[in-house]
C-alpha cells in the first residue's frame, strides 16, 4: 500500500511559508488541521519570530493543547515560556489540566509563577499550588484534580446531570468515583454501568466498591505497576484518611514508564541518555566525570597486574588470557547488573528474604561459572597442550564469574535497599570492578599452580 500522507518537512515549509506571506486565516487553518502532536512538534521548529507571531494568532486554549503535549524531559521549556507574556501565560495556564500546568510552572522562578497566579482563576491557582507541595516522583505529583464524582444515594439519572456538567473540564470519564458526603472514597462506576442501567437506579446498588486505589505518596513506580497489571485508564490517588484527592491518568503513565527506563538504561550505560542532542562540548562534560573516576579504579587493575610482573615472567603465556578472564567476568556482571535492576522494577524481590537473594545469586553464579570454566579448560588444555595451565584458567574463571555475578546482582539489591536508584550501579563501574576482582583472582589461583605449568 502506497503511503500518500504528505511530508511533515513539507508541510512545515509550507506553513511557514504562509506566515511569511502573512496568510493568517490560511496558516491557522493548515496548522490547527493537523494531529495536536504534529503542531508541538511543528511549534518547536518555528524560529522564535514565527513563534511570536504564533501567539498572536492561536488562542491561549489552543497553545495550552500544544504545551501539554510537548515533552518536558526532552525539552528545555523555559526559553518558550520567558517569550510569552505573563497575561497569555495566565491565559493559557487557566485552559490546561492543573497536573501539566503545575509540572510547567515548575520551571520558572517563585516571582514568574506569582506574576503569573495573579491573573489567573483563584480556584486554578489553589488546585495547582496544592499539586506542587507534593513530593517529585511520588502519585501526588502525577494526579490531576479534574475527575467525575458522584455520590452514593443519587439516581442514576442525577448521576449522568452531574457527569454531562463536569465532563468538559474532567480529565477523563471513562471511571465515575462515588464519594461520600465527607468526600471519602466508596467506589467507582464505569460510564458503561451507568449507560445500561434504568433512570431510577440508585447508585449505591450499581456502584463497584472493590477498586484499586493509591497513596497520596505512593511512589510512581508502584502506581505504573497498578495500570500494568489491572490494565487501567485511571487509577484514584487517596490522602491517609481515605480522602478522594484526585485521579492518575495512562498518559502521564506513559511518560513514567518512559522516564523509568531512560534511567535504567542511562544507568547501566553510565551517561545520560535523554540529552542525545547536546554538542560535542557537552557530551563530553556529561561523559568525563564517570570515565575519569573509572580510570582511576582501572588503574588498580593496572597496579595488579604490575604486582604480578614476577609471576607473569616466569610463566608469560599467563598474560595470553588475562583479557579472556576479564571480559568475560565483566560480560556476566553487567548481565548480573542487569537482570537485578530489572528484577527490582518489577518488585519480584519484594517478597523474598535478602538471604534468599544471596542464595539464589551463590547459585547462578557457580552454575554459570562451573560451565565456563570447564569449557575454558578444555579448549586451553587442547591447546596448549598443558593440563595444569588449563586448569589454572578454568578455576580462575569459574571463580572470577561467580563473584562478578554476585556483585552485579546484589550491588542493586543493596542500594535499592538502601533507598537509592539502583540503576545508578552502572554497567561500566561493574565491568570496571569485575576487572580489578578477577585479576587478583586469577593471578592468585596462578600463582598455586605455577610450578605445574
Amino acid at each position: 500500500m502506497t503511503d500518500n500522507s504528505p511530508d511533515p518537512q513539507n508541510v512545515f515549509l509550507a506553513l511557514q511559508e504562509l506566515l511569511e506571506d502573512n496568510e493568517i486565516q490560511a496558516f491557522r487553518e493548515g496548522f490547527l488541521d493537523h494531529h495536536i502532536y504534529d503542531q508541538s512538534q511543528f511549534y518547536l521548529d518555528f524560529t522564535e519570530t514565527e513563534r511570536l507571531e504564533l501567539y498572536s494568532i492561536l488562542s491561549p486554549q489552543e497553545l495550552s493543547e500544544i504545551f501539554e503535549n510537548l515533552d518536558f524531559d526532552a525539552v528545555d521549556i523555559k526559553p518558550y515560556l520567558k517569550e510569552i507574556s505573563p497575561e497569555y501565560l495566565s491565559a493559557m495556564f487557566d485552559e490546561m489540566s492543573t497536573d501539566n500546568a503545575a509540572d510547567i510552572l515548575t520551571n520558572l522562578s517563585k516571582r514568574e509563577r506569582r506574576s503569573i497566579f495573579t491573573l489567573m482563576a483563584p480556584e486554578n491557582v489553589s488546585e495547582i499550588r496544592n499539586l506542587m507541595h507534593y513530593d517529585e516522583e511520588t502519585a501526588g505529583s502525577l494526579m490531576t484534580t479534574e475527575f467525575v464524582a458522584v455520590v452514593a444515594n443519587q439516581t442514576v439519572s442525577s448521576a449522568m446531570t452531574v457527569i454531562k456538567a463536569t465532563a468538559e473540564d474532567a480529565e477523563t470519564i471513562y471511571y465515575v468515583y462515588v464519594l461520600d458526603s465527607g468526600k471519602q472514597l466508596l467506589g467507582v462506576i464505569s460510564l458503561r454501568s451507568l449507560l445500561i442501567s434504568h433512570d431510577d437506579t440508585l447508585i449505591s446498588d450499581i456502584v463497584n466498591e472493590h477498586i484499586i486505589k493509591v497513596n497520596v505518596d505512593e511512589p510512581q513506580e508502584r502506581v505504573a505497576r497498578y495500570f500494568r497489571d489491572y490494565d487501567l485508564l485511571a487509577l484514584p490517588v487517596i490522602s491517609h484518611d481515605n480522602l478522594m484527592l484526585g485521579i492518575v491518568t495512562v498518559d502521564d503513565i506513559i511518560d513514567v514508564i518512559d522516564e523509568e527506563a531512560q534511567s535504567d538504561y542511562s544507568g547501566l550505560a553510565g551517561v545520560n541518555t535523554d540529552n542525545v542532542n547536546q554538542n560535542p562540548i557537552q557530551s563530553a562534560a556529561k561523559r568525563l566525570p564517570w570515565l575519569v573516576a573509572l580510570l582511576f579504579l582501572g588503574m588498580g587493575t593496572a597496579s595488579l597486574i604490575d604486582h604480578f610482573d614476577g609471576l607473569v615472567s616466569r610463566a608469560s603465556v599467563l598474560a595470553i588470557f588475562i583479557s579472556l578472564i576479564t571480559g568475560t567476568a565483566g560480560n556476566a556482571g553487567t548481565q548480573s547488573l542487569a537482570v537485578s535492576v530489572r528484577r527490582i522494577s518489577l518488585n519480584d524481590d519484594e517478597n523474598k528474604s535478602f538471604f534468599d537473594l544471596i542464595l539464589t545469586e551463590i547459585t547462578t553464579g557457580l552454575v554459570t561459572g562451573a560451565v565456563t570454566g570447564l569449557t575454558i579448560f578444555v579448549v586451553v588444555s587442547l591447546w596448549k597442550g598443558n593440563i595444569m595451565l588449563g586448569l589454572a584458567v578454568g578455576v580462575a574463571m569459574f571463580c572470577a564469574i561467580t563473584v562478578a555475578n554476585l556483585a552485579g546482582s546484589l550491588i542493586p539489591v543493596g542500594m535499592d535497599r538502601l533507598g537509592f536508584d539502583p540503576a545508578v550501579a552502572s554497567g561500566p563501574f561493574i565491568s570496571t570492578m569485575s576487572d580489578l576482582t578477577s585479576v587478583f583472582i586469577y593471578f592468585s589461583i596462578a600463582e598455586v599452580f605455577i610450578s605445574f605449568i
